[in-house]
Order: structure tokens, then sequence, then C-alpha cells
């Protein structure tokens, strides 16, 4: 890694800072799941019965919408220590069986450390809110594709969502400029792979690499995953303002594991 570069420590610390885990915290105890990923885990998931690992389950937010969906079987994991405790405090509250916790990094990830006995898989994988896109390094973020793989069986959908350079004027326009910055090696420094930046939110700064559908087709064909659908957030139906205010459009993808 080149000197100064952003390291998975670094990206630990900040979500187990006291400004993420509020903020994290508040959205699993009040925001839930959203529509859309309601709609897709639904759709993809139909099985109740089917074990599933949630990959940077944060404060809890989306397993504890998968509970109350009917899911039982949710092993759950991440790398922010604080955040876990939070997760598994509001599971305790609500009495909520079936579910675990556990603190694993999604790019050393081994079956053992999520409870699966020899033989077995996870019948669905779910790495939400951006969360794949916040592991800094194209490297490290195929290898946590990787793993995800090796622990489920094969045709097993995985749902993650991803911003995209190319989904706005907007976007086109800042990522224009980033390729002057980067062509003359004046972007920031702590950055490694073009797509990669920086933005401020109740959490503070955050990191996050925005893609582009190519490369992510391209990630996913390299690490065990078969492309079966994506559509951004506003494709697939109106949020409520409280989402909408949580965060903006993002695109949603639906991979399954290779036979």
């Amino acid at each position: 890694m080149r000197p100064g570069a952003l390291s998975g420590d670094d990206v630990r610390a900040r979500f187990n800072a006291f400004a993420s885990i509020l903020y994290y915290t508040r959205a699993a105890h009040s925001l839930g799941l959203w529509r859309s990923e309601r709609e897709l885990i639904e759709a993809w998931l139909p099985d109740r019965d089917t074990p599933l690992v949630e990959a940077g389950c944060g404060a809890g937010r989306v397993t504890i919408g998968l509970w109350r969906l009917g899911y039982r079987r949710v092993a759950a994991f991440d790398f922010a220590e604080e955040l876990l405790d939070q997760a598994r405090s509001l599971a305790l509250e609500l009495g909520a069986e079936g579910l675990s916790f556990a603190h694993a990094d999604a790019t050393r990830l081994e079956a053992g450390q999520l409870g699966l006995a020899p033989g077995a898989a996870f019948g669905g994988a779910l790495f939400m809110f951006n969360g794949l896109m916040q592991i800094p390094g194209r490297a490290r973020r195929r290898e946590a594709l990787r793993r995800l793989a090796a622990v489920c069986r094969p045709g097993a959908p995985l749902l993650f969502t991803t911003h995209d350079r190319e989904q706005s004027a907007w976007e086109k326009g800042f990522w224009v400029a980033e390729t002057d910055l980067w062509r003359q090696g004046l972007q920031d420094p702590r950055l490694t792979d073009f797509g990669d930046r920086f933005f401020e939110n109740e959490s503070g700064e955050v990191f996050i690499h925005i893609p582009d559908r190519a490369e992510i087709l391209q990630d996913l064909a390299a690490t065990g995953w078969n492309p079966a659908s994506d559509r951004l957030r506003s494709e697939i139906g109106r949020e409520s303002k409280r989402v909408a205010e949580f965060s903006d459009d993002c695109r949603f993808w639906v991979a399954t594991r290779a036979r």
C-alpha cells in the first residue's frame, strides 16, 4: 500500500467513532428497511428458512429488518466492534431470535467465523448501503466478493448497492474534473483507485468508491458471481422522505453464485 493511502484500519476507526455509532444506530432503531430493499429481498430471497449471511451489518438496520420480515437464520458480521455492540443490543431488546453477530472482516472472512458446519453454505448474501464500496482498494473489494462466494451455495443471490459515476450529469461533471487531477497526480493522496472520494454527512467524513457499471461487471466475473439484475433505486420505486434524506439514489445489484 502506498504511504499515506487510506487503509482498512482507518475505515474501521471511523466506523467505531462516536458520530458514526450515533448515525447508524439511529437508522437501525427508527429507519428500518427501505422499500426498494424489501422489494428485492422478497423477490430474490422468497424462502424465509434460507440461511443468509449479511456482510457489513453495522448497527443492525438490515439485520433487524430481515428478522421483522420473518427471516430467522441470519448470520451478520461487521469489522467495527462498536457498531456490532449496538446491533447485538437492539436484537436483544427486540427478542430477535435466530440472528447471530460476528466480528469479522469481509476481506478475510472464514466460514468458521460465521458458525457454518463443515460442508454447509448460505443460500443468500447481502452487503447493503454501499458497504462493499467503503472497502478501500479494488483488490480488497474483489477479495471480499470471493470470500462471500466461498460461503454461499451455487446459485445463491448476492444483493448489494453502489453509486454510479455515470448516473447523473453532476456525477459525470465531477469525475471529468477528477480525471484531470489524477492525470496530473494531484488527487487526494489518501486515495488509491480512480473513483475513490470522500464526502461529509452527519457521521463525519466518509470514504466511498464510486464505480461505473462496467467495473462492477468485471469484478463480479472475476470473483465467482454472475450478474442477474441492476437497477437504480429510483427505478425500483419511490422511497419515503426519511430514506431520501438518509441516502441519495444508488444502484441495486443482484448477482448469483456461479455454479
